[in-house]
């Protein structure tokens, strides 16, 4: 779409340009100038948009792997100079950040927020409500190709290596099973809540049992689905998540012993 509306304007401005070159109004230099800016804009946005954009996308990815540390006082100018941008597209990413509840206010300062047991609890609480409905959702709404992607995120779990691996692989079946709701209220509110917990550097398949269990539990949910058994498909989410929620405040308090 960009590309055919950037040729309609880039031929529209040629076609004026070489009328006013005949009747010899085209200053030196004026089209090749005027010619930019309009790609700037039509092909990919303001710069000054794109350097926003820049600058919360870095800014959250650098919280979210533990780069910029929970309680880490945030300086604007030192954003500003890490990432390259203004103090303006930093202000304003920070701003979008403390709405995500990824940063806090701390008198006149601003700082990334702190993790705590207590929040897991909190997280997991709402997503176990929430991974519930969307099994259900799926069991109900499911596509073909819904079914037949979940099958091979489930076996992509199953051939999963490193701890990693198999975090990395179960995100993709919770996303999968999130579309499948076809609910976009409810895939909105999942990828919130799995934003925070992404914050949390350990995951639960460092342990060999609930690696082996989030196999077997996958495999339920999936069939229940196929079967359209709604109820049993959100039961069994649930009970996943539940699951998923103990081990989690197992090793959160763990002592550094074990």
């Amino acid at each position: 779409m960009w590309r055919s509306s950037r040729r309609t304007v880039q031929r529209q401005l040629s076609r004026w340009v070489r009328t006013r070159s005949r009747n010899g109004l085209r200053p030196t230099g004026w089209h090749d100038s005027l010619k930019t800016r309009i790609y700037n804009v039509t092909a990919e946005g303001p710069v000054r948009e794109r350097v926003k954009r820049s600058a919360y996308e870095r800014i959250r990815e650098s919280i979210l792997v533990g780069e910029l540390a929970p309680g880490q006082i945030l300086s604007e100018n030192a954003l500003a100079e890490r990432f390259g941008a203004s103090r303006t597209p930093v202000r304003e990413a920070l701003h979008r950040l403390e709405i995500e509840t990824l940063v806090e206010r701390a008198g006149r300062s601003v700082r990334v927020r702190e993790t705590s047991p207590e929040e897991i609890l909190d997280i997991y609480y709402v997503r176990i409500s929430l991974e519930g409905a969307a099994a259900k959702g799926a069991a109900e709404r499911a596509s073909e190709l819904d079914v037949a992607r979940l099958k091979v995120a489930a076996q992509d779990l199953a051939n999963a290596g490193t701890p990693e691996e198999r975090a990395h692989t179960n995100r993709r079946f919770h996303e999968l099973l999130w579309a499948a709701s076809h609910s976009p209220t409810l895939i909105d509110l999942l990828e919130r809540l799995n934003v925070h917990l992404i914050r949390y550097p350990r995951t639960t398949f460092e342990r060999e049992d609930r690696w082996r269990a989030a196999i077997l539990e996958h495999e339920e949910i999936l069939e229940a689905i196929v079967q359209h058994d709604s109820v049993k498909a959100q039961r069994l989410a649930e009970a996943h998540m539940t699951a998923a929620r103990e081990v989690r405040l197992s090793m959160m308090t763990e002592s550094p012993e074990e």
